[in-house]
């Protein structure tokens, strides 16, 4: 009788591979307690309207302020990470959904605070800190509240729309406990011919598969589930829309990328010249999917057929702890002190590693200023689930040495520059194992992952963030956006950017269903532009010396202490340019070089 392979519940993954979220709270009842409190002193936040013209008000609120963001931030990511645990543990889901909808009661009880900053005479700012030498350390936090005045509301509207944040993050709240504690997808049959039940996790591991009929069955499965609930998931995708439109024009912005841009001081010709450089080298994607389709030998290449192997070499099983001792002999450019705060991370508790069931999908890293950055992977002993660990360890280190060099108010870094550091440890890893390889098969499988790297987050994530554009600009002029036009817009798109030689399968145009970044309005393209800067500081750190590796650690030490395109710029990387998306395309045209010399 043939047996189906089963998911381990969360008690049967051992502790050691478990994320200590002991440590931030010993128990349920500790946050509890934890909650209770932070409900009580956020209500003393009110007895600063309509004080903040007095300096020494403006300071008192600040640090209070603080202490409570701080607080909250806490409850919020211990609820958050015991939910992700197991999506279907209805006790974790509700700690997540008190403190989400008291963030919003939060929000509400602050909102006074920037409309009356923006309220008090010019100058104001500068003579405070005068007065109160203390507000120093907020120049630029305050000096960039006073640049977005005129996006800035009346209190009263402020507080109205602070008191419904909650329901305007329902549709990714749908998404995801649809997507990951609802959809179940069915069995299909390994390469060893022993039924398996599909799963997000274990999808990444079929869709690359030797075996075509595997591909091809993940595939189908998974794309067929998606298409039984088009419907709603088109319909929570339009709303999540919706409400990014609708708060750009509240806020009086152009429209939703402006409104997404502008906050961090990003021009909006950033984007626009990200989408017309990688238009214009759609070519070298094209040429790609032509060598690829040579070496699969296959007369037609199919969607299923994108991240199968190119050489068939034998499937590494790369244990937890060996893929950990492989990143830090790749990364050793980095440094000592670096490798040690790797190690550190491994050795207490930051990661969660292996996929259970009901366990959130994918891989995330998440903390706060007084926690660890934890981080979620779904470790399944493959190379990518190596590379996937640096890269969230990435994130991880970047998090680690703002906390140990910024201030509470300027620890967290920018959208814009958070794929950077994790994405930098990627392309480092990668090489790595490129220049060490002397099987020549191997060798060609490693440049095609790095070709992969480069595919899939630099024109995969640009091709989302055209997708996304599109969207937006429809809804910004009236149209009605259905899982019909998802649909229809998804599969043009695809066939722009994968050319003739790629069967664009009808399933595939349900892949917009399966995106949860889709829920962060504009945020993808930043992986591209990320990937460019990270090339950038890889390239600089593996062809430099301990000048370039201190540049890089001065990026990583900024956190969010200046605006993200200055943050880069001090440290050697201008993204207003064209320049390192380009370099990246030079890179990818490198490899497919080698890729038909080999």
């Amino acid at each position: 009788m043939d047996m189906v392979k089963k998911l381990p519940t969360r008690n049967e993954i051992g502790e050691e591979f478990k994320w200590r979220t002991d440590k931030i709270f010993s128990s349920n009842d500790k946050w509890e307690e934890a909650f209770s409190k932070l409900k009580k002193e956020g209500e003393e936040l009110k007895k600063y309207a309509g004080l903040l013209h007095k300096p020494e008000s403006l300071l008192a609120y600040l640090k209070e302020s603080e202490k409570i963001e701080r607080l909250a931030e806490s409850i919020m990511v211990y609820g958050r990470l015991k939910s992700d645990e197991d999506t279907s543990n209805t006790v974790y889901q509700g700690l997540q959904n008190r403190i989400d909808s008291y963030l919003s009661e939060l929000a509400s009880i602050n909102a006074f605070f920037v409309p009356e900053l923006l309220s008090l005479e010019e100058g104001y700012v500068e003579k405070a800190i005068k007065m109160q030498p203390e507000l120093k350390m907020y120049t630029f936090f305050l000096e960039d509240i006073l640049r977005s005045k005129e996006h800035i509301l009346s209190q009263k509207e402020e507080e109205l729309l602070a008191s419904v944040s909650d329901n305007l993050r329902a549709p990714h709240n749908i998404f995801n406990m649809l997507t990951n504690a609802d959809i179940t997808f069915p069995e299909i049959v390994d390469e060893k011919g022993e039924k398996v039940i599909l799963t997000e996790g274990n999808y990444q591991s079929f869709i690359k598969s030797k075996d075509r009929r595997v591909r091809k069955d993940a595939f189908l499965a998974l794309f067929e589930t998606y298409g039984k609930y088009r419907n709603t998931l088109g319909t929570s995708l339009s709303a999540s829309m919706k409400n990014f439109v609708f708060k750009a024009k509240v806020r009086k912005y152009k429209n939703a990328l402006e409104a997404s841009l502008k906050p961090n001081n990003i021009p909006v010709e950033v984007y626009e010249n990200a989408l017309k450089t990688i238009n214009d080298n759609l070519h070298l994607l094209h040429r790609y999917m032509r060598v690829k389709k040579k070496l699969l030998n296959v007369d037609k290449m199919h969607m299923y057929d994108l991240y199968a192997p190119l050489i068939d070499v034998p499937k590494e099983n790369i244990e937890f702890k060996d893929g950990v001792e492989l990143i830090k002999t790749a990364l050793k450019p980095l440094g000592e002190e670096y490798l040690q705060i790797f190690q550190e991370g491994i050795d207490s508790g930051w990661i969660d590693v292996y996929e259970n069931k009901g366990k959130r999908g994918g891989a995330y890293s998440f903390g706060t200023y007084d926690n660890m950055p934890y981080v979620l992977l779904n470790y399944n002993n493959t190379l990518n689930d190596v590379s996937t660990l640096a890269h969230e360890m990435g994130h991880s280190l970047h998090s680690y040495y703002s906390k140990k060099n910024q201030p509470y108010v300027y620890y967290g870094y920018t959208l814009f520059c958070a794929e950077v550091a994790s994405t930098t440890n990627e392309i480092i890893l990668i090489h790595h194992l490129i220049e060490n390889e002397k099987d020549k098969n191997k060798k060609l499988s490693l440049i095609n992952q790095e070709l992969e790297q480069i595919r899939t987050t630099v024109f995969r994530q640009l091709m989302f963030a055209e997708f996304e554009k599109i969207t937006h600009e429809a809804i910004e002029e009236g149209k009605s956006l259905t899982a019909q036009e998802f649909s229809e817009l998804w599969h043009d798109i695809n066939v722009k950017y994968f050319g003739e030689d790629m069967v664009v399968d009808k399933e595939v145009d349900m892949e917009w269903a399966r995106i949860p970044h889709f829920y962060r309005d504009y945020y993808v393209y930043q992986y591209a532009t990320g990937y460019s800067a990270a090339s950038a500081f890889a390239t600089s750190i593996l062809n430099g010396g301990e000048k370039e590796l201190e540049e890089y650690k001065k990026f990583l030490k900024s956190g969010g202490s200046a605006y993200p395109i200055d943050i880069l710029k001090n440290s050697g990387v201008d993204m207003t340019t064209p320049a390192p998306i380009l370099a990246t395309m030079n890179r990818f045209k490198e490899l497919l070089d080698l890729l038909e010399e080999l």
